[in-house]
């Protein structure tokens, strides 16, 4: 399954320049775990962080004007760094499986004159077999949605050897000038510059690369799960996959009750004894066709229906079943997961899943911001990242296992979290 193994963003609310993990003109870093977790004080970027994946996403699904103001981000000018004029820029630097070679993805998005947000520049990139050195070879690249792509799946624009002027290339063609052109090659231009390249391209057979990553963007899960919408009664109907609500809890557990009949109540009953007080866990179907969820609590007779149930409870088991999920995503992003659970309960959260993103069945790559130190108890150094606010206002981040100090004595058996509680976990 793809995997992340670094990112920069650049201009996004109080990311005005981070790195995570590592990039192709930055190969001296250790990529991102299967699991990451980044931790701080309110206030410092946490959730910034976690809407910058969510905002990649959305320009994808919606184009970049629509997403500036979806889930409350307010328009460009509320999203883009306080008193930065440059445009918000991601770069994202990821391999499709473990042996393939990593492929880096760069946007830009800025604002036309008539302060309307659009995709200034977008580029697809990756070295050839056997370069281990150099500029890698860009398979696309568009500038104000114009430019080059090319087809299948090796050839590239060698940008050591030819820095050609792209948008004089393309002037020439327009022109009807006769400059000779690799029969790989397609000159291209977007109708509409407020969508993503890839959005379009990504749809055609003839760009595999292209489609692979979006396909990869595509599956991004980003949870933004309350327990309120999963004690909602859905109609009736199943469905493949947990929604970023929860609210299709009962659609999900259907689905999973009909196509993995023989598998499904040995999953229930995993999920069970790892949540305390809860004994079994079952379905009971409505007349109108539904399941619903019953929990049976160890000292009542009686079994609890899902809307009855704390949110903890609803919390723990929404995880936990998206864990199970047959198809799992590429790519899982979920926001201070310890919020409502009882604090003994979150290292065996942890340890589920890391178990996840490390499993050999190839699970979901996670990326979690908390604050909560029980849950950091159960991380690694190499896991953890430190986000805090520089004294600029703006953020900076740095890996646990930076921090020499910080190693050592996680290596002589101090708990992480026990160190960040203590304020041994410094960024700066």
């Amino acid at each position: 399954m793809a995997r992340i193994e670094g990112v920069r963003i650049k201009n996004f609310r109080a990311l005005r320049d981070v790195t995570l993990g590592k990039l192709w003109n930055l190969q001296s870093a250790e990529p991102l775990t299967p699991m990451t977790a980044v931790i701080g004080k309110n206030g410092v970027g946490k959730s910034s962080l976690f809407d910058a994946f969510g905002f990649l996403a959305d320009c994808l699904r919606v184009g970049v004007e629509e997403a500036c103001d979806l889930r409350g981000r307010g328009g460009f000018d509320r999203i883009r760094s306080q008193g930065m004029n440059d445009s918000i820029e991601f770069e994202v630097y990821y391999k499709e499986e473990g042996n393939t070679r990593p492929i880096t993805y760069e946007i830009a998005i800025g604002v036309d004159g008539k302060s309307r947000p659009y995709v200034q520049k977008e580029r697809l990139r990756q070295r050839r077999k056997g370069q281990t050195r150099g500029w890698p070879f860009s398979f696309l690249i568009l500038n104000d949605g114009k430019g080059v792509v090319w087809k299948g799946e090796e050839q590239g624009i060698d940008e050591d050897k030819r820095r050609f002027d792209l948008l004089d290339l393309i002037d020439s063609i327009k022109k009807g000038e006769d400059k000779e052109e690799s029969g790989e090659t397609e000159v291209v231009e977007l109708e509409d510059r407020r969508k993503l390249g890839i959005a379009t391209l990504g749809a055609l057979k003839q760009h595999p690369r292209i489609s692979a990553f979006r396909r990869f963007i595509e599956g991004w899960y980003l949870s933004y799960f309350t327990p309120d919408a999963a004690r909602s009664l859905p109609l009736a109907g199943p469905q493949k996959h947990l929604n970023i609500h929860g609210d299709n809890l009962g659609n999900v557990v259907q689905f999973m009750e009909r196509e993995h009949k023989d598998k499904f109540q040995s999953i229930l009953n995993n999920i069970a004894a790892k949540i305390p007080g809860i004994q079994k866990i079952d379905t009971d179907k409505t007349a109108d066709g539904r399941l619903l969820l019953r929990f049976n609590d160890r000292g009542f007779k009686d079994p609890f229906y899902s809307q009855q149930m704390s949110d903890g409870t609803l919390k723990v088991f929404a995880y936990l079943l998206l864990l199970e999920d047959p198809v799992p995503p590429p790519f899982l992003c979920i926001e201070e997961p310890e919020n409502g659970l009882y604090h003994k309960l979150l290292e065996t959260l942890a340890t589920e899943f890391r178990a996840h993103a490390t499993g050999q069945k190839g699970g979901s790559q996670i990326f979690i911001t908390t604050h909560q130190p029980y849950f950091v108890d159960a991380l690694s150094p190499e896991e953890v990242w430190i986000l805090e606010k520089g004294e600029d206002g703006f953020s900076t981040i740095k890996r646990a296992s930076d921090i020499e100090i910080v190693k050592n004595m996680v290596e002589q058996g101090l708990p992480l979290g026990g160190l960040w509680y203590s304020d041994y976990l410094d960024a700066r």
